[in-house]
């Protein structure tokens, strides 16, 4: 519980950005809705709110260093660079042996693969497969450069992840989309 706490307080500085400039562009986002003569429900503004939090935090744990201090910006804390040169894991199946890992690695992707079901027509299982293996590719790339480590069992298991919220969505049939403005 302690570990997972420790996870959702480092998501918090890049959650808070990601609510900065979700704000900063809402206007935007509403007057263009406004000119192709749409709106957005609450429901929908709400839902991408959270996947806006969720993503920027998922950066923030996934594509800095494991040395950054988060309290740099408080307390002037840095533990090492911020560029280092990564491992790689190529053996499958490596990190299965560790519960933990196994479920955070699936349930941390879960919602990439809801939230862009639930928000965007058009999002199919072949695009949320898609998804998945290119947000994950692109995080274990990244993390080659700022001293994590590549993996190949968070490629397999951050892809069911994002599989899996898909799943969940449709399970659940709802969706919030745009629609014409004044109904």
């Amino acid at each position: 519980m302690l570990t997972t706490l420790r996870f959702v307080g480092k998501m918090l500085p890049g959650a808070l950005a990601a609510a900065a400039v979700y704000g900063a562009a809402l206007p935007v986002r509403r007057r263009r809705l406004a000119r192709l003569g749409l709106s957005a429900p609450k429901g929908r503004e709400g839902a991408m709110l959270l996947f806006a939090l969720f993503v920027g935090g998922m950066a923030a744990i996934t594509l800095t260093p494991r040395s950054l201090c988060w309290g740099v910006l408080l307390c002037g804390a840095w533990e090492g660079p911020f560029f280092a040169r990564g491992t790689v894991n190529l053996r499958p199946f490596a990190t299965f042996g560790d519960l933990y890992i196994l479920l955070g690695n699936i349930v941390m992707f879960l919602p990439f693969g809801f939230f862009p079901a639930l928000l965007f027509r058009g999002f199919d299982r072949r695009r949320a497969l898609l998804t998945g293996l290119c947000i994950t590719g692109f995080i274990e790339v990244t993390q080659l450069f700022v001293g994590r480590t590549f993996d190949i069992d968070d490629l397999m298991l951050n892809t069911l992840g994002v599989l899996l919220g898909f799943c969940l969505q449709r399970a659940l049939g709802c969706t919030l989309h745009c629609r014409a403005a004044g109904k």
